[in-house]
């Protein structure tokens, strides 16, 4: 075959792509959700003994008891410091292996350990790294901090080198052959170009982990969690349900306080829909 017929054909098959890929995708997406759901057999589900349940949660859990809004405040200061700390150290540390694993700015036999290494990371949620801590150091916010730093560097951390990747490489390209370091690239050019992504995505990573700090207090890790599975041992519903909407409306504060803070540090975040 010559090149002229080799061109014509690869430009056909982008040509068949542009025209049939979307619906095809499409296609598949949707016979591959209705397989899932018959093998799963969420369609012979049965919902008969769902009105007695909710009865039953509700006569437990109503009234409040609101005499352990005490506990769960002095829980959920526990959990803000887990998350925080967690997140702050954790997002210390995938800054250099993000950057590292970046295609951009570093040759794959380096960025290639780095992506195994952050996706060994991501591999297990924070609830199941907050159980191997509890047994390897014992119950307590000591493991709850272990376990959201661990899944904080595996998580943002792709998070960080696909926003790396992202950027213009042009003036990457134009310090460098000025004689520029690799060091001097990253700290001059790079992170500048990437700062915004960089505070939006810690700024969520702050308020995932509120949200999974709370979590892995159950397994022994420390925060409300702790408390509500105590509560949960011995069935005092009307405990629970007061230390869930502390964990509710803190998880709403920290949302708008992360909107109040990206539109200090990025701009107005707001569009011409918004208004």
């Amino acid at each position: 075959m010559s090149n002229v017929d080799q061109t014509i054909s690869a430009a056909s098959l982008r040509t068949y792509l542009k025209t049939f890929g979307r619906p095809l995708l499409f296609i598949l997406v949707f016979v591959l959700a209705v397989w899932s759901i018959w093998i799963l057999e969420l369609h012979q589900t049965d919902f008969s003994g769902g009105a007695d349940g909710l009865s039953f949660l509700y006569g437990a859990a109503i009234p409040p008891e609101m005499s352990v809004l005490e506990v769960g405040l002095r829980g959920l200061l526990e959990t803000l410091y887990i998350a925080y700390v967690g997140t702050l150290v954790g997002v210390l540390l995938s800054l250099p292996v993000s950057l590292v694993a970046s295609r951009n700015l570093f040759p794959w036999y380096l960025t290639l350990p780095a992506r195994w290494f952050l996706a060994v990371l991501r591999v297990l949620p924070s609830i199941l790294w907050a159980v191997i801590f509890v047994i390897l150091i014992g119950t307590g916010p000591a493991a709850g901090v272990f376990a959201i730093t661990l899944y904080t560097i595996g998580f943002i951390g792709k998070l960080e080198y696909e926003a790396f990747e992202g950027l213009d490489n042009e003036p990457i390209e134009a310090v460098s052959s000025l004689g520029a370091t690799r060091l001097q690239v990253l700290r001059f050019v790079v992170l500048p170009q990437a700062i915004n992504s960089l505070i939006s995505q810690t700024m969520f990573m702050f308020e995932y982990n509120v949200r999974h700090a709370a979590a892995i207090g159950i397994v022994g890790a420390g925060g409300i969690g702790y408390y509500i599975m105590g509560y949960l041992d011995f069935l005092q519903y009307d405990r629970v349900v007061v230390l869930l909407a502390i964990v509710f409306l803190t998880v709403l504060v920290i949302d708008e306080l992360s909107y109040r803070l990206r539109s200090f540090f990025l701009g107005d975040t707001s569009t011409s829909l918004s208004k």
